[in-house]
């Protein structure tokens, strides 16, 4: 058995990948099905092509989708710079819902209300303003 990706659906497709692409992901593959009138973008890091996130737009509107898709869990991105990550998100107007305070970990949401677990690679970094003083923005 082997991993093969993650899928989370999408209500703005543009946003979305807009999104992960700040992240820092790039689509490595695409399928827009006519008939079934749905699009499958898949979205993964650099050199890790194999653990995709699968983004479904259903192009008529998807009704049947949450509007808190906290049912989902998170996706998970161990990330080189997680407090320059957190600023790049910010200054795109991305909410960062737990602060990166302890060098660590932060949490941010999609546009679909997805939760993305952010994760320093290596050793924390250390404590550093704004982020150390910061409370939550919103729930996680």
């Amino acid at each position: 058995m082997r991993y093969l990706h993650t899928m989370v659906r999408v209500k703005d497709l543009e946003k979305s990948m807009a999104f992960f692409e700040l992240l820092g992901l790039k689509q490595t593959k695409r399928y827009d099905n006519e008939g079934g009138r749905f699009s499958l973008i898949f979205m993964a890091p650099e050199g890790q092509e194999e653990c995709p996130v699968e983004l479904t737009y259903n192009w008529d509107g998807d009704d049947g989708l949450p509007s808190d898709s906290r049912h989902f869990g998170h996706l998970a991105y161990e990330v080189e710079d997680i407090y320059g990550l957190c600023q790049k998100l910010m200054d795109n107007g991305v909410t960062i819902n737990r602060p990166p305070r302890d060098g660590h970990m932060a949490f941010v949401r999609s546009p679909d209300n997805i939760s993305i677990e952010l994760l320093q690679k290596g050793d924390d970094l250390p404590p550093q303003e704004p982020w150390a003083s910061m409370g939550n923005t919103g729930t996680w």
